[in-house]
């Protein structure tokens, strides 16, 4: 099974951007979807967007505008950027592998993003 490392969380000032990397262990080539999410304290499990291996890509609700997913198939891995950070990201950010299929989710340990001055 596929295993996720994400990278690049850290703290950050409001207005600042941010690159989040998750590389997978294996090649993604036939992986249906690779996402991103993110869990803030209290709140449930988001979906911040995803990119399938046809390159449809869909965001998360009032996502599109500050996020750009990009899924690099020959590196095995996902990139998610983030610009003109908010207090209200701060959350940990999940990478997710969809197999499709009703195949369980594979998910990353997590990288923790805060934005606070």
């Amino acid at each position: 099974q596929v295993q996720l490392v994400e990278s690049g969380g850290g703290l950050v000032q409001p207005g600042g951007s941010l690159t989040l990397s998750c590389v997978a262990s294996e090649s993604i080539m036939g992986i249906y979807a690779m996402a991103w999410y993110r869990q803030a304290p209290g709140k449930q499990r988001e979906l911040v967007a995803f990119q399938t291996y046809a390159g449809l890509t869909k965001f998360g609700d009032s996502m599109a505008d500050r996020f750009t997913i990009f899924r690099d198939n020959f590196k095995n891995a996902v990139t998610l950027q983030i610009r003109d950070l908010k207090p209200e990201d701060t959350a940990v950010y999940y990478c997710n592998a969809d197999r499709g299929g009703g195949l369980p989710y594979t998910w990353g340990q997590g990288t923790q993003v805060t934005v606070s001055s």
